[in-house]
């Protein structure tokens, strides 16, 4: 009960219960954004590590195995990454050349 031209108790609940889950989709709201935002970034990162790693497409009938830098769609594989020293290596090999598209050698010279 309220006084003349008061809100009840009752009304005031159901307003406070209004706002609450107005406040409760706001928060499910940002957390769905952030979690949007976390894997985004931690793609990004993914990606950014991948680039610094190397991979080979083993040889073919008709064609030379090739080195990749490890985000090139051309050999999309996940694993089996070379480090900086095994490219190296691999590029010397004289039946292994290096990918016209992502010039993984570019990412082997010594700055």
């Amino acid at each position: 009960m309220s006084g003349p031209g008061g809100i009840s108790d009752l009304d005031k609940n159901r307003a406070l219960v209004e706002w609450l889950e107005w406040q409760l989709r706001k928060a499910r709201n940002r957390v769905r954004e952030l979690e949007v935002q976390e894997e985004q970034e931690r793609r990004r990162r993914e990606q950014a590590h991948a680039a610094l790693r190397w991979k080979i497409q083993p040889q073919r009938s008709s064609s030379a195995a090739l080195v990749h830098r490890g985000d090139c769609a051309l050999y999309p594989v996940e694993g089996g990454f070379l480090t900086r020293e095994e490219a190296v290596i691999a590029l010397a090999e004289p039946d292994i050349e290096a990918c016209q598209i992502c010039k993984p050698e570019t990412g082997l010279v010594d700055g």
